[in-house]
């Protein structure tokens, strides 16, 4: 059986795998890439609704959730939101910031997809899609069967992704690369997920399906101030999504309803109103949501007729809402998979694991997941051009 040879393989074309394979090219490794997908990089296909959402101008390692916190330091300060904004603008590609430093593609996220399959290609990277990967064995090199063959490559590198998102593709297979060769993992999760809630309790909340409103959502010390959705069977919106990522099963979340408001003090003033206190709430909530709250966190009765007593428990609760979900709708709406090849087995610096000279691990498939806004593809670009500098 014939066997091809090549310096350096990657296995799954997705942001991080190209951006490894491109980066490995130009140094003049002979570099193969390969996907089980006929479809490239489809996760930069669908971001951002299609607009693709591509990094974050406030990247810094806060915004990264790990066991080990400052694995992210090194490669992100090697491989910036600006290397990958001069990129685009060689290929003059136009671009624009939406809010909290978000960038999002003029064009579309196909453009994106096109330039670093362009600059691959530049660089004299091979392709082999779609290509199924079956049995890895390691001697002096790494030998990989696939369904085109074996491949045989000095340095081997898993950008295979999560679990999350799996109707375009999304596997297993590297976090089984890591098992294979005793590399420990971190617990798995779904990341950036709407939250669920016990149906019987959220019945009267789900008839406001649709409804939106700018929050804060806190689950321990943290907080997240950004829109939040209403979902026939929980909440969503960024501000859900970016907590998600945090929260513990069985604890609750606190949610501030009206953010810029001191509702204590409106009430005060408010107090000799007779108007309903679900009209006078439709001034700062959304109106379906300020009916609900009138009618079931109180008695929807003129301002005047409550007692100070159920005004200081309502305008706590609204600045201090306390609910606990009962799960996420998992991997099939995550955006992201929270842990993975746990990084202290790893070079911060290079990507390689520490106890297999030769193997790297790039992207998703690892225990660091970005908040929501651009911050994992960043993540993907600067864990990409680091193991792409030494595979």
């Amino acid at each position: 059986m014939s066997v091809q040879h090549t310096d350096v393989l990657v296995i799954g074309a997705g942001a991080a795998g190209m951006m490894c394979a491109l980066t490995a090219a130009r140094r003049g490794r002979s570099v193969l890439l390969l996907d089980h997908s006929s479809k490239l990089a489809e996760k930069i296909r669908i971001s951002g609704g299609g607009r693709c959402n591509f990094t974050n101008l406030n990247t810094k390692p806060d915004n990264y959730l790990s066991q080990n916190p400052h694995f992210c330091r090194s490669a992100l300060a090697r491989f910036t939101p600006q290397h990958f904004i001069a990129m685009l603008e060689a290929h003059g590609i136009g671009y624009h910031e939406k809010t909290l430093g978000q960038l999002f593609c003029d064009d579309g996220s196909e453009a994106i997809i096109a330039m670093l399959k362009s600059e691959c290609d530049a660089a004299g990277v091979r392709w082999s899609m779609p290509c199924e990967v079956g049995e890895i064995r390691r001697g002096s090199a790494f030998t990989v069967n696939t369904a085109r063959g074996l491949i045989e490559s000095g340095s081997l590198v898993i950008a295979t992704g999560g679990l999350s998102i799996p109707k375009i593709g999304a596997t297993p297979f590297g976090y089984k690369v890591a098992e294979q060769f005793g590399i420990p993992m971190t617990k798995l999760k779904p990341g950036l997920v709407p939250l669920t809630f016990h149906p019987e309790e959220w019945a009267v909340y789900a008839e406001l399906s649709g409804a939106s409103l700018d929050a804060v959502v806190s689950f321990g010390k943290l907080s997240f101030r950004e829109n939040l959705l209403f979902t026939h069977r929980g909440l969503s919106g960024p501000a859900i999504l970016q907590i998600s990522s945090y929260w513990e099963p069985g604890k609750p979340l606190s949610i501030d309803l009206l953010p810029d408001l001191d509702m204590h003090e409106i009430f005060a003033q408010q107090r000799g109103s007779k108007m309903l206190l679900g009209n006078f709430l439709a001034q700062y909530l959304p109106k379906r949501l300020a009916d609900i709250v009138a009618t079931k966190w109180a008695m929807n009765t003129s301002l005047n007729q409550c007692s100070d007593k159920e005004l200081r428990v309502l305008a706590d609760r609204l600045k201090d809402w306390q609910i606990t979900p009962t799960g996420t709708l998992g991997y099939s709406k995550a955006e992201v998979t929270c842990g993975g090849v746990d990084t202290r087995a790893l070079s911060s610096k290079t990507m390689e694991c520490n106890d297999v000279p030769g193997l790297f691990f790039v992207g998703e498939v690892m225990d660091v997941t970005g908040q929501l806004g651009g911050y994992n593809f960043q993540w993907a670009w600067a864990s990409g051009y680091a193991a792409g500098q030494v595979a």
